[in-house]
């Protein structure tokens, strides 16, 4: 008990020499809350040593296509909540939601109306929209970048030897009227991986680890501010409890049942189909 008062006094202390103000503030806001914590919980040495080899092995198994401490920040909450305290709250704008761990690779540039199902494993699917300015104004050239899991539940680097690289992936630029629209498969719910410190770490607090059916989307334009979101399929499953708490109303979308020949020929796909319709809508930068 020696020293515990003055300990948290005597780190942020020896912080004031530090040259970035804004650095200084979040490493005295750490100390001061980890500090804070540990008082708190009575923290053990046991109990921190266990949490100190935790945090090593999830950095050792962080790779080129795996992201285990983004899939930490997750499942804590912790992502969604940075990005309500960065949304900017522009009303009438695309709700933003997490990046999520597989936002790897560079998506591939296609064409308009592109297929992104390389392997064809799921129900077939529209997806088409337009990116607009808050006023409404549509903003031509916007860039629609696109990522989701195959059919079933996995994303191509999670499975390189089924999945080519690429799938499930596209790089759209919106015509002059700020339209975009590719085909791909209907997405399904999946497990977040489970075969690390993450997974175990849900496990051990009984919780399940799976997201609802979702595509990932990265709007940007000119002038405007970009937004990270997700479309989500109405009526699945986990909507209500995402492992990553990624979810919001205004982002669930009906993917509606078509049965058209004549419009299936339109878009390429076979008939009956599925279509979205999502708009999304930047805010002034």
């Amino acid at each position: 008990m020696d020293g515990e008062p003055t300990v948290t006094d005597e780190v942020v202390a020896g912080l004031r020499d530090t040259h970035d103000p804004r650095l200084r503030e979040l490493l005295t806001g750490l100390v001061r809350h980890l500090h804070a914590f540990a008082r708190e919980t009575r923290l053990t040495r046991r109990e921190w040593e266990g949490a100190i080899a935790f945090l090593t092995e999830t950095g050792k198994s962080c790779t080129d296509t795996r992201q285990e401490f983004i899939m930490l920040s997750d499942v804590l909450g912790l992502s969604m909540l940075v990005e309500g305290l960065n949304d900017p709250h522009c009303p009438g704008a695309t709700e933003s939601t997490v990046l999520g761990p597989f936002h790897l690779t560079r998506s591939p540039a296609r064409e308009r109306g592109a297929d992104i199902d390389l392997t064809g494993g799921g129900e077939p699917c529209v997806v088409s929209g337009r990116v607009l300015s808050r006023d409404g104004v549509p903003l031509p050239g916007a860039a629609v970048d696109v990522w989701q899991a195959d059919g079933s539940g996995f994303y191509d680097v999670q499975r390189p030897d089924v999945q080519p690289a690429g799938n499930g992936r596209g790089l759209f630029t919106a015509d002059d009227e700020g339209r975009f629209w590719f085909r791909t498969c209907v997405p399904s719910p999946y497990p977040i991986p489970v075969d690390g410190p993450v997974g175990g770490l849900l496990r051990a607090a009984g919780r399940h680890p799976y997201r609802p059916a979702h595509i990932h989307f990265i709007a940007s334009a000119a002038g405007h501010v970009p937004v990270t979101t997700h479309l989500f399929v109405a009526g699945g499953d986990y909507l209500d409890s995402d492992a990553v708490y990624a979810v919001k109303p205004g982002l669930v979308t009906e993917f509606a049942p078509v049965d058209d020949p004549e419009a299936a020929r339109g878009w390429g796909v076979p008939n009956p189909y599925r279509h979205a319709r999502f708009d999304l809508v930047l805010a002034p930068a």
